[in-house]
């Protein structure tokens, strides 16, 4: 199957010259309104998937999936896959794409066309779900690497901040201090409070707490990790805590981000 990331707005073609590109859908893509078609639904798509993956069906009954990727609470792209069957192809299937091509004005070669379409992969609707699972827990990755990425960036302009977010970063399981930090560095917790600040945009505690939350996110991508053991192998030293900070940072209870991501074990 064919697999693209994709930026916001862009609506081309995402499988457009992949390897794994469906033969069906390359014949379509020569015509200006089978082309035009796709594209729509390349943006019905996007418009629809920004919270959670969604599925649509070209005209010619052909899946498309797009899963979103987040740094934050924002979507920076999306992982997109699809151009398959989940069921049988027919001749009717068949019949009423060309029956919509005619209304569309295209003109293909339907010998050949047909030969796609008839060649083109099936899958079932479960085997697809699954398919579509795999590429929420890769893009819970793609959106934990983002955030470090972001975090690395914004704290790079200064080598305090630096050597002190690495700090964090290794010691974030244990309970830490902005003191202890600030001695780790050998400036005065003060001015580390207010450079860290200014230079991270968050406060220490607030930084600390979304570091962990994070850690969180990615501990659970393991189905057989329990949320307690993920809680507190982040580092949180109580589960009140815990939950009552998931939610502020995450905007839901950890056991709903699971169930929602399809993160719970069979």
């Amino acid at each position: 199957m064919p697999l693209a990331l994709r930026p916001l707005e862009s609506f081309n073609l995402p499988h457009h010259g992949d390897p794994k590109e469906n033969p069906f859908c390359v014949i379509m893509a020569q015509t200006n309104h089978s082309c035009s078609a796709c594209i729509q639904l390349q943006q019905k798509l996007e418009e629809e998937a920004h919270f959670d993956p969604k599925t649509l069906r070209c005209f010619a009954g052909f899946c498309d999936s797009a899963v979103p990727v987040r740094v934050g609470d924002n979507v920076i792209a999306f992982l997109q896959t699809g151009q398959i069957l989940t069921s049988e192809p027919t001749s009717r299937q068949f019949s009423e794409t060309t029956q919509t091509l005619l209304r569309f004005g295209s003109q293909v070669d339907l010998k050949r066309l047909e030969e796609a379409y008839f060649q083109s992969r099936v899958v079932t609707e479960k085997q697809y779900e699954s398919i579509v699972s795999l590429l929420q827990i890769f893009a819970q990755h793609l959106s934990l690497l983002g955030k470090q990425l972001l975090l690395k960036r914004e704290a790079a302009e200064s080598p305090v901040i630096g050597r002190a977010r690495a700090f964090i970063e290794e010691r974030h399981s244990e309970p830490l201090s902005l003191e202890e930090v600030a001695k780790q560095v050998n400036i005065s917790a003060y001015y580390f409070s207010r450079v860290f600040r200014k230079s991270i945009g968050m406060t220490f505690t607030e930084y600390l707490a979304r570091l962990r939350v994070e850690k969180v996110k990615q501990l659970l991508l393991n189905p057989g990790k329990r949320v307690s053991e993920a809680a507190f192998e982040a580092g949180f030293q109580s589960l009140s805590q815990f939950n009552r900070v998931f939610l502020r940072i995450a905007g839901e209870s950890p056991t709903t981000y699971r169930d929602r991501h399809g993160l719970i074990s069979a």
